[in-house]
């Protein structure tokens, strides 16, 4: 039987019924970056096994011209008789996924086979940057990878180092200028940058560089990290990148070509992942997930580490530390949902996580079932987890449509939980006459949630209980994820006990942090739960936050103050991390 929670609390238990392996470890700090170049050579705060050391090189290579290529892909979008659904996309939202890869002869083919193993992290826009003789090539578009590239645009990509993006991001007709890679020329050349994150001191910074003559394309934070580059005065480029870094605050993964290096950076947190691996030819491949170097026949190695900056050219590889900082805090969500079971990220397998988050559930908000569905795609190895350790089958009750895209064509009549049926199909002869056992990822609104549950006792369940592997989110995210405002979330807003009678299911059960605690062991101070708890480890210090990547109305001119919907309200000033110390990096 279920336990029994209280339901007096706005935070309460995370049970309520209506029935009575190691993580990555962060570099030493290092207080001065203006080192010598030559010094770079064998990095003395990592591991020496991750590392193949050369000598440095003698001279940097400077372009007085703007070496670009621009080939641009564009595709009509026309929005009359589309209907946009949010209710029913009811989960939270990553901005990217990003791919760099060096020596290799097709290394844009390469690049593109990648962007199709991270397509779940972005949906709505695609890039590549190539670089052969000394000039950057770069193709973008809008729609998934397959939409944008074909054989005869990887054809206009040649060279043997490529940059790679897909992107989730706002709706509108000019969307495509926010679509990464981006491509610039300043005074020593060109450079190509994707982007994984969301800088939480965006707007300071931004204003900062207007105030000093600098013109914004884009409404992309990513923007101001290529201007901060272009008026650095450090030298060489890979200084430059690390100059600009200690100005940016809140999360960032980040690839950079130039004429003959490829360069990854993470920022000093970790908020966000990227990876390190070799093919069998000595191609150096950097990514979001260890998925993508499965399909390209790539070794994992290592993570690019927090602080961390990677620089790979015709030498070798070197790295450096990017600036002082503390306790890796690393995202949680990517073992709760955002990263493919089949990737290792953080040091630890997302398929391992999430079949022990079902495990709890299973032992510490146990019900009487008799079978175990899952909500697809993310909810089914939490389930599988639940279902083995309750001695309970697990079984396909919902069967999710992968042929439904972001935007779709409404019938004139009006038809209840359209967006979600059109999803998810429920399989009657699962269902009917059954206590139902319901493993889904996360409750954002709980609008999904309930036309779910609605949706299962129309196909004749007797019971449904809903168990949610991830704590009750109660906090927006400042770090790349599009997560609502708190004001929206349903578990900031409602107890346990009032969610389950909103969404009407049996009995509702959430993740305990405890429990995530105690499965975590010494890696748990490694990660960031803001989400969860509202501390965040770097806190914003402007009024209002870009909500992530980009703004819906980023056509219009004007100062970017007034864009409207781009915004999510910043945190309370007496929230911080779990010490309650905020960490302030160095600042314009």
């Amino acid at each position: 039987m279920a336990a029994t929670a209280s339901t007096t609390n706005a935070k309460p238990s995370s049970i309520s019924s209506s029935r009575t392996n190691s993580s990555v470890k962060p570099c030493p700090r290092i207080t001065h970056l203006s080192i010598p170049p030559k010094t770079l050579s064998k990095p003395s705060c990592f591991p020496q096994k991750h590392f193949v050391s050369h000598a440095h090189r003698n001279s940097f290579a400077i372009h007085s011209k703007n070496p670009i290529s621009d080939l641009v892909l564009t595709k009509n979008n026309d929005p009359d008789g589309f209907f946009s659904f949010s209710d029913d996309d009811d989960k939270p939202r990553e901005e990217c996924g990003v791919v760099g890869i060096y020596g290799d002869p097709e290394a844009s083919r390469l690049c593109y086979l990648a962007l199709h193993a991270l397509q779940h992290r972005g949906q709505e826009g695609a890039g590549i940057v190539s670089v052969s003789d000394n000039v950057l090539h770069s193709i973008t578009g809008v729609g998934l990878v397959s939409d944008v590239f074909s054989q005869s645009k990887l054809g206009q990509l040649p060279g043997d180092m490529a940059i790679g993006h897909v992107r989730y991001s706002t709706a509108g007709a000019s969307m495509l200028k926010n679509v990464q890679p981006f491509v610039a020329g300043y005074r020593f050349g060109s450079v190509g940058v994707a982007h994984n994150g969301n800088l939480v001191n965006y707007k300071t910074l931004r204003a900062m560089l207007e105030d000093n003559g600098s013109i914004f394309n884009t409404s992309s934070d990513t923007e101001v990290v290529l201007h901060l580059i272009a008026i650095s005065k450090v030298r060489p480029f890979f200084l430059r990148i690390v100059d600009a870094c200690e100005k940016l605050e809140g999360a960032y993964s980040m690839v950079f070509a130039t004429e003959d290096k490829l360069v990854a950076v993470r920022d000093p947190y970790g908020f966000r992942p990227l990876v390190m691996g070799r093919r069998s030819n000595g191609a150096v491949v950097f990514a979001s997930e260890t998925c993508a170097l499965d399909l390209i026949e790539a070794t994992y190695e290592r993570e690019v580490f927090p602080g961390e900056v990677v620089v790979v050219d015709k030498d070798g590889v070197r790295s450096l530390c990017l600036m002082p900082h503390p306790e890796p805090k690393q995202c949680i969500f990517e073992h709760i949902y955002f990263s493919l079971p089949n990737s290792i990220v953080f040091g630890r397998s997302v398929y391992e996580s999430r079949h022990a988050f079902g495990e709890i559930l299973a032992t510490e908000a146990p019900v009487d079932c008799d079978v175990v569905i899952a909500v697809p795609d993310s909810g089914v190895v939490a389930a599988l987890g639940y279902a083995a350790k309750a001695g309970v089958a697990f079984q396909q009750g919902l069967i999710r449509s992968h042929y439904v895209g972001r935007t779709f064509i409404e019938p004139s009549q009006k038809i209840r939980d359209f967006g979600v049926k059109l999803k998810l199909s429920p399989v009657r002869g699962v269902l009917e006459g059954k206590r139902v056992v319901v493993v889904d990822d996360s409750i954002v609104r709980g609008t999904t949630s309930s036309k779910i549950v609605r949706l299962i006792k129309e196909a004749g369940a007797k019971e449904v209980h809903m168990r949610i592997a991830s704590p009750p989110m109660i906090a927006s995210c400042y770090y790349g994820v599009d997560t609502p405002s708190s004001e929206e979330l349903i578990s900031n807003r409602m107890s346990v006990e009032e969610i389950r009678e909103y969404i009407g299911s049996d009995s509702l059960a959430f993740l305990p942090m405890d429990s995530l605690k105690k499965l975590l062991g010494e890696d748990y101070p490694s990660f960031c739960y803001a989400c969860f708890t509202g501390k965040y480890p770097v806190l914003p210090k402007e009024d209002k936050v870009k909500r992530v990547g980009d703004f819906v109305d980023d056509g219009l001119n004007g100062s970017v103050e007034f864009i409207d919907g781009g915004w999510v309200q910043g945190p309370p000033r007496q929230q911080s991390d779990s010490e309650g110390e905020v960490q302030k990096l160095s600042f314009l």
